[in-house]
């Protein structure tokens, strides 16, 4: 498959990079402002009209500025369960959704209501302690459900955090590189060090390969492809490990700094944590990735692979 971004999206890309540099925790009406929450929303109801592409490049930038809003709560969760008169009060701004996976929802205490397996309940319940203090996790409180207009679709919240993953991926070697070129020793640059300069080179081939896994999942997904699911555990699986990697290595280059909370590393490393537990470790996806490929060996049918 060729596939490259197009100039507009690539253009979104650097404007969302550059907004994000300047303000990485904008508040919610200014996303809505912007246009990043009704990007797949139609244009009828408020929105963009454009696709998850679109969103994928946003969700990247988001994980590498660290975003610690319901963006993905919302968008990559719980959009797709969502009627069109909710769908265009996301558009505006007016409500934040999430969803209930496995008895827990992300972000429950900065949210207006959750999508549950018997209909949208108001976000009201227990939040829980959790490592990641930006994505917070709650159980909901019991109470009356509404019914609603579409379900979720798990290919796309696991593309979602892949993509989200390379962004944390991808600053966590940035940091990384940049410490390393001004951090001396002997008179030396530590990152002249094979110790050291390997470490990161893995890092960037590691970031690399989950970077187009996750561009597979997303094209996938954006254009109703087959294999989008198999895709998107794929590119969840090996992504989200490849960011907790390139946190890990990132804060051994830091040496002491990179152990304080002073520094932002250990932000990253448990937001890496947090992609890496969601709806499926890396393991249970793998598993189900290669039942997908056994099922095509015993039928005869050719296994295609981006």
């Amino acid at each position: 498959m060729n596939f490259s971004f197009t100039d507009e999206q690539e253009q979104l890309r650097q404007e969302a990079r550059s907004f994000l540099a300047r303000k990485p925790e904008p508040q919610w009406s200014e996303l809505a402002e912007l246009g990043w929450l009704g990007v797949s929303i139609s244009e009828a109801l408020g929105g963009a009209g454009l696709g998850f592409l679109e969103e994928a490049v946003l969700f990247e930038e988001l994980g590498r500025a660290l975003y610690a809003g319901p963006y993905f709560a919302t968008v990559g969760l719980a959009l797709p369960a969502l009627g069109e008169e909710q769908l265009a009060r996301v558009a505006s701004g007016e409500e934040r959704w999430s969803a209930e996976i496995d008895g827990l929802v992300p972000d429950l205490a900065t949210v207006d209501w959750v999508v549950t397996e018997a209909g949208a309940a108001r976000a009201e319940g227990e939040t829980l302690s959790t490592m990641d203090e930006t994505r917070q996790l709650g159980r909901l409180a019991d109470g009356d459900r509404t019914p609603l207009a579409g379900s979720l679709d798990r290919s796309r919240t696991l593309a979602a955090l892949a993509c989200e993953a390379v962004g944390v991926a991808q600053q966590a070697l940035d940091l990384a590189v940049e410490y390393v070129k001004d951090r001396q020793q002997f008179g030396r640059p530590i990152g002249v060090y094979q110790a050291v300069s390997h470490r990161l080179a893995d890092t960037y081939v590691e970031t690399e390969l989950a970077r187009s896994l996750a561009y597979w999942a997303a094209w996938c997904v954006a254009e109703g492809d087959e294999q989008a699911r198999i895709a998107a555990a794929a590119a969840k699986a090996f992504a989200s490990e490849a960011a907790v990697a390139a946190c890990e290595r990132a804060i051994q280059a830091h040496g002491g700094i990179g152990f304080t909370w002073e520094h932002v590393l250990h932000r990253y490393y448990k937001r890496a944590q947090w992609i890496e537990a969601f709806w499926g470790f890396p393991a249970a996806l793998r598993a189900e990735v290669a039942d997908w490929a056994m099922e095509g060996a015993r039928d005869g049918v050719p296994v295609r692979v981006a």
